[in-house]
Parts: structure tokens; sequence; C-alpha cells
């Protein structure tokens, strides 16, 4: 089992793992002792990168970190890397521009594969999200709106969301918008789910009684080329005081981070008392430990887990 898009694992189920991982740490300090994870990052990171080794290391795995340019030369192709690397690791991770490298490394890989993110998902960022809703909103009968660019972090929550059963919106500028790809799929899991999915250009409309409002940076790492296009394109989609207003009176204000301060986010939103973005950035090592117990676990410690059964140490 790999986990390319965040639909490759229970949403809920994961959510609860990640709880319950949180509530007592000590408790699984050993669960994957003895784990090797090897972890690639083309993309820099600070919170990904910082994160997902304290998620594995404070359970007890160790991780090796590998050179970007050793795997991604001319020498060595997909095939040979990851049939070699899993022969030494229990898990690799990376965080890359392409998703088809992850496609391609999962295929060959006799290991799970863990995407950190890529271009069309950052699964574990929506894991982390989910949890950070569940404990600030709850999930049931729960609005989130997403103002600004349908991005990677836009594609999987929407699907963590429609997953859930907690409705959705999103307003992007026109050419923004999610991809088919990621909404068709989107509209068949909210439809399952009985939850909602709206899309539009209109964050006013987007944030109306919403319990937590979600941006992200307009231009992404990468899309420098694009900067000037896309900042005056989305104007009028920063989320300020005035948009905060129109969601609901409790409602959090959420972002990914790093944020463009001014930019896509009023300052006193992101600094202010509705935020919750230190909050959801610590929860991604207790989402991203749920992900190693769900990939690398032992299947009756996930259990205990489940059940909310205090483990007992090896």
């Amino acid at each position: 089992m790999h986990l390319l898009s965040v639909l490759d694992l229970d949403v809920k189920e994961t959510v609860f793992l990640a709880a319950a991982a949180k509530s007592n740490p000590a408790k699984y300090a050993k669960a994957i002792a003895g784990k090797s994870v090897v972890t690639l990052y083309e993309k820099p990171s600070t919170r990904t990168k910082i994160s997902f080794e304290l998620a594995a290391k404070e359970m007890g795995a160790h991780v090796i970190d590998l050179p970007n340019a050793h795997l991604k030369s001319k020498h060595e192709d997909v095939f040979d890397s990851a049939k070699t690397i899993s022969q030494y690791a229990d898990l690799f991770a990376a965080r890359v521009y392409s998703h088809e490298f992850l496609a391609e490394f999962s295929q060959y890989s006799e290991i799970p594969v863990v995407n950190l993110l890529s271009d069309e998902e950052h699964p574990c960022q929506a894991l982390a999200d989910m949890l950070t809703i569940s404990e600030h909103c709850g999930l049931e009968g729960t609005k989130v709106a997403f103002v600004g660019d349908s991005n990677n972090v836009c594609n999987s929550l929407m699907l963590a969301c429609a997953s859930a059963g907690v409705d959705f919106a999103v307003a992007s500028p026109e050419g923004f918008l999610p991809g088919e790809k990621f909404l068709g799929k989107a509209k068949q899991l909210a439809g399952a789910s009985k939850s909602k999915l709206e899309v539009s250009s209109d964050p006013f409309k987007a944030v109306e009684n919403a319990d937590a409002v979600y941006t992200d940076v307009w231009v992404s790492m990468g899309q420098e080329s694009e900067a000037k296009e896309k900042l005056a394109a989305f104007a009028g989609f920063e989320v300020t005081q005035e948009l905060m207003a129109h969601a609901a009176s409790q409602a959090v204000f959420m972002h990914c981070l790093p944020a463009q301060k001014g930019v896509e986010v009023e300052k006193s939103v992101i600094e202010g008392l509705q935020s919750v973005v230190f909050a959801q950035a610590g929860n991604r090592v207790h989402a991203q430990k749920a992900v190693l117990l769900a990939l690398i676990g032992e299947q009756e410690l996930k259990q205990k887990l489940m059940q909310g059964i205090a483990l007992e140490e090896a």
C-alpha cells in the first residue's frame, strides 16, 4: 500500500489514528522500532522535513535522508532506484515537483511510498488539516471554504472533505479552478457521503457560514515565472477581516504555511485569534505518525489504537 493520494487511506480512520497517537505519545514510542525510512526532498522544506522525521523517530524508526542528486541523476533509472531502496528500507517518502516520478517509483517499489508533496496532491498536509478541523470544528455538519489557488493542497483537502462527509466550497479566479480530474472525483465522493461541494469565483459566497476558511500562497515554488500573471488574477481573493466576517462566528483561519502576509492573507487574520495555523503545523507530526502506523505499523497495534486501548510496552 502506498500514500500517493489522500484517498489511498481511509480519511476518518487516519484522523482517528492521529488523534489517538497525539493523545498519548509515550504509549507508542516503539511502534515502528527497528524500521528504516528513506526520504527525498527535491523541493526544499521546513515543516514537512522536520515533522516527518520527528514522526518516524518518535516512534522508534531511523531516517536516512537521500541527497536529491543521487536519486534523480541520469546515472540510475527509477526502476533500479526503487528496487535497490526496497532492499534497504521499510518505507520511502518524497517531496517532489512531478507526481509522475512518485507514480513510477511506486510501480516498481516493494515497500510503501509516501507522497510528501507533488504537483498534484499534498496528502499528509490534508490529513493534518482534517485532524485540525476535527479538533476545532468537528467533522459532522462542518463547512470548509478554500479561497485562492486550486493547487495540490486544495486538491487533497477537497478530496478528504468529500470523502469524510464535510461540506467544501472553493473560490478561485476563472482559469484557476479545480481541474476535472480532482473535481469529478470529489463530486462522486460528496454524493456518496451526502456532503455539499460548491465551486465558484466568488470568495464571499464560498465563505458564507464556513466553519474553517483556508488559503495558500498564490505563487508556489517553481512558479516564479508566473508570479506577475497570478498576482493580477488573484486580486480580490485575499482573506481579510472583512471576508472572515462572512464566515461562521466561531470560524477558524487555516493556512499550510509559509504565508505571504499581505498577499493571500491579511496579517491581522493570520496572526489573529481565529488563526489555527500553528496548531495545524503541529498536527503534521501526529497525522504523519498515523500514516506510518497505517503503512508499516503492526496490525495488532493499529487495532488497539482504533479501539482506544492503551498500548503496552513491547
